[in-house]
């Protein structure tokens, strides 16, 4: 498994706007071969900020299958207008997993 951190930015002021436009936008990449679930979470210290968690089976689903699909183009027009500055993405793979 993948899992793909975003720290997303969203412009002061927007952010009721942004999370109408994601609970519309996440269908899109829920439909994304490899995909696997995702979470969106606002910072407790910093109301604009928050933290996109997606979690793809590999990558590659991520990298090729998502990033280069036309649902990509409709994510992108519907999200990337309310970040300043544009997200920063990385990816992780599990190391170990503790649970109570």
């Amino acid at each position: 498994m993948s899992l793909e951190v975003a720290i997303l930015d969203v412009k002061p002021g927007a952010t009721e706007e942004f999370e109408a436009a994601f609970k519309t936008a996440s269908p899109i990449i829920a439909s994304i071969s490899g995909y696997i679930s995702h979470e969106l979470q606002r910072c407790i210290e910093t109301q604009h900020r928050y933290i996109l968690l997606v979690r793809w089976q590999k990558l590659e689903d991520h990298t090729i299958g998502f990033r280069q699909s036309a649902e990509y183009q409709q994510w992108r027009s519907l999200l990337h207008h309310f970040y300043d500055p544009f997200p920063s993405v990385e990816h992780y793979e599990l190391v170990q997993l503790m649970q109570e």
